[in-house]
């Protein structure tokens, strides 16, 4: 079972910094390979940069009250939820369907069932 994680391509979890600008702000960001090329999809279906996404990431969340002391992690679960909701067939997985097409308020509802639906199976094994 681990041949299949331990022998792929270790570029995948090498870091990389990267800096931007939020806000008038500079800041870095570390993150590892196979993150950056998930967050430069998401980007792209909205034609956006990386940069881009991170400051309207940054920015809506702040709006919406979130604590961001660790960005680099909301980052992370927010590539692993787009690869997550394209499993379940939430997010098309055609890249040409914008992520700013989807109506968010179903998609969140769904992900909330199937994680209730997920944690009651676990209970019950």
């Amino acid at each position: 079972m681990c041949e299949l994680f331990i022998k792929a391509d270790s570029d995948l979890w090498e870091s990389t910094t990267r800096s931007l600008r939020i806000d008038r702000m500079v800041t870095s960001v570390r993150l590892e390979t196979y993150f950056w090329t998930i967050l430069e999809e998401i980007a792209r279906r909205d034609d956006m940069s990386v940069g881009q996404l991170l400051t309207r990431l940054h920015n809506e969340s702040i709006e919406a009250g979130h604590d961001l002391s660790n960005f680099t992690s909301f980052l992370r679960v927010c590539c692993l939820r787009y690869l997550s909701l394209q499993v379940t067939d939430d997010i098309p997985k055609d890249k040409s369907v914008p992520i700013s097409t989807l109506n968010a308020p179903q998609l969140l509802k769904n992900e909330r069932a199937y994680r209730a639906q997920t944690r009651a199976s676990a209970t019950v094994s």
